[in-house]
Formats: structure tokens, C-alpha cells, sequence
């Protein structure tokens, strides 16, 4: 047993203050988040694998599907030039407009994490701040005693 595992469970066998054991159980949540968060994004990352994959492989077999459907039966897959170009323009505008969809959502996620970042290093601030306020009302709020 690690040093700060036997000091946590002496803490918890000790403490019977209300503040101190929800204060070692928010602690212990956070611990096992912080344990599966890396396992967690790799089985999500696998699975957007397989689902690229699985859906990469259907489009490729409908194609394959169609296109020997068309040569037994003799149907011509020409196209005239015009169609191809509008096939293949409006191709490229897709792919153009999901990576600027995926910048804009990178950037979104960059913004987010670094919010996230400046209320972390400001929790002390906000800390103090609150504990000033309560300590005013407090003040305020208690009756003197004559």
C-alpha cells in the first residue's frame, strides 16, 4: 500500500467531520476519472475506426455491386463531361467545407479548453472572493451581543 493510500484510509477511519469525508470521496471520484479518461478515448477512438471503416467498406461494395451489375447487363456507365465536373466540383466543395467544419470545431474545443484553463487558475480568486462574502454576511447577519 503506497504512503498516500494508508494516509487517506487512516484520514477516513479518523475524520468524522462531514466536510473532510466528502472532501476524500470528491477526491477518490476524481482519481478514478482522471484512471479512466485514457481508456476511455482509445476504445472511442477505436470505435470511430471501425465505423470508418464499416462504412467505407459498404460504399465501396455498393459500387463494386453496381458497377457489375451495369457491365453484365450491358448498361453504359458513360457520363456526359458536364455532369463529371459538377460530380467532381461539388466533391470538392464537400471535403472543403468538412475541413473547414473541422477547424472551426478544433478551434471551438481550443477556446473551451482554455476557458476551462483560466477558471482553474483562478479558483484560489474565486475561492477567497467567496470566503470574503460569507464572512461579510456573516457579519452582518449575527446579532451583537450587549
Amino acid at each position: 500500500m503506497s504512503t498516500q493510500t494508508a494516509k487517506t484510509t487512516q484520514n477516513t477511519n479518523h475524520s468524522n467531520n462531514v466536510f473532510a469525508i466528502y472532501k476524500q470521496n470528491v477526491q477518490k471520484y476524481f482519481d478514478g476519472i482522471t484512471k479512466n479518461t485514457p481508456q476511455y478515448f482509445q476504445t472511442t477512438t477505436h470505435f470511430q475506426e471501425e465505423c470508418m471503416k464499416a462504412a467505407q467498406k459498404s460504399f465501396d461494395a455498393a459500387i463494386t455491386m453496381q458497377q457489375e451489375f451495369a457491365q453484365k447487363s450491358g448498361l453504359s456507365t458513360d457520363i456526359p463531361e458536364a455532369a463529371k465536373t459538377v460530380i467532381v466540383d461539388s466533391n470538392k466543395q464537400i471535403i472543403q467545407a468538412s475541413s473547414i467544419q473541422n477547424q472551426i470545431a478544433k478551434t471551438v474545443i481550443d477556446a473551451t479548453t482554455q476557458n476551462v484553463k483560466s477558471f482553474n487558475d483562478n479558483v484560489a480568486a474565486f475561492t477567497d472572493l467567496n470566503k470574503n462574502i460569507i464572512q461579510s454576511w456573516i457579519t452582518t447577519c449575527t446579532p451583537t451581543r450587549n
